[in-house]
């Protein structure tokens, strides 16, 4: 069966499985056994698949990790297991911290079944890196994770190509993540770097606080010119009316879930306000609104999120928008850049006619 299939599969069994995976070994067997399995390995060969792989840990012996994928008789992917219901933490990363240090593993893999962290050791040899290069959680399923998922395949699994790929996977998140603080909030460091570039005066904390307004203006003013330019060039290609209106210059209120490490992208602001010009002349603009999440962004009419016009992931290199039908399964469509909006108005606005009519 095909990754893309078998992966598929695991997702459509999750909400009637769930309940019942009260343990370690359940959620391995119903759900992290079938998932190495998606992957090409086979579980029941011990030199592909080894479970309770021994680590020794300096004076500790016997140490175990859960399943060791096996090439040529060293280990080449550790994964560290943890119960369904269980919310992965520090602690747990420090299992599979301790592993790394004392075999040959780059690539180590902390999962609940559900929700998977990739690490691997890009700050230093054999030292595993506090964050992960790539997260994901399979109730909330993205196309473009399989594709990544694709690298540790059997028969695909190159270990120098993916932890490059793993670096540039790693530094774009976090840059990103960055500018959107810095787009949200503009730091005093950040600030200072602008300022010395435009203003030869003597920066005291009055200018830098003067100069952080000014920073946070001009990146909203940057953005918002953006989406105008595409915008009018729709106009020009006939794709909007005419008499459309582009957005105005404020930000528009943003709601997130608290401390999840949210970070609402330029892009996703853009895609935005396409979607609100794309539906002027269905509802007015004010029942448009954005939601923002961690693993996808939502825009919603009334700001209801029973009432989901569509859902942006745009946390992976292969972009995807997705909608919900009468019994709320959704279809994704891939992407090449938010251009792409514009081809998807009639089916953004059906939905919209479809929500209001349901009221």
């Amino acid at each position: 069966m095909p990754l893309e299939e078998a992966v598929q599969d695991i997702v459509n069994r999750i909400p009637d499985l769930i309940q019942h995976l009260e343990t370690e070994e359940a959620t391995k067997n119903a759900l992290i056994m079938p998932f190495i399995t998606a992957l090409g390995y086979n579980v029941f060969n011990p030199t592909e698949v080894v479970p309770e792989f021994t680590a020794d840990v300096g004076n500790k012996s016997g140490e175990k990790v859960d399943y060791a994928i096996v090439h040529n008789g060293q280990p080449i992917i550790l994964f560290e297991c943890k119960a369904a219901g269980v919310a992965l933490n520090e602690q747990h990363r420090s299992q599979l911290v301790r592993y790394f240090t004392v075999t040959p593993v780059r690539i180590g893999v902390l999962t609940n079944g559900i929700v998977y962290s990739f690490y691997a050791d890009l700050d230093r040899p054999n030292m595993m890196d506090s964050k992960p290069f790539l997260e994901f959680d399979l109730t909330k399923p993205d196309d473009a994770i399989l594709a990544e998922l694709q690298k540790f395949a059997k028969g695909t699994f190159d270990v120098e190509t993916t932890l490059a790929a793993a670096s540039e996977l790693k530094y774009t998140r976090e840059i990103k993540q960055i500018l959107s603080l810095q787009l949200r909030s503009p730091e005093e460091d950040f600030v200072g770097f602008l300022t010395g570039r435009i203003y030869s005066g003597r920066r005291t904390q009055q200018v830098i606080e003067r100069f952080t307004q000014i920073t946070k203006d001009a990146f909203n003013q940057f953005i918002n010119d953006r989406v105008q330019d595409r915008l009018r060039s729709a106009m020009s290609l006939g794709e909007l009316p005419t008499d459309e209106q582009t957005p105005n210059e404020t930000e528009p209120v943003i709601e997130v879930e608290p401390d999840t490490g949210v970070n609402t992208t330029v892009e996703e602001l853009e895609s935005f306000y396409i979607v609100k010009a794309l539906l002027r002349e269905v509802v007015p603009p004010d029942r448009v609104a954005i939601r923002d999440f961690k693993n996808q962004c939502s825009i919603l009419l009334d700001d209801n999120i029973r009432k989901r016009i569509c859902n942006l992931y745009f946390n992976s290199q292969q972009k995807s928008v997705g909608f919900l039908d009468a019994e709320r399964n959704e279809e994704r469509v891939t992407i090449d850049s938010i251009d792409d909006l514009y081809a998807l108005a009639d089916q953004i606005r059906a939905v919209v006619l479809s929500l209001d009519s349901a009221n």
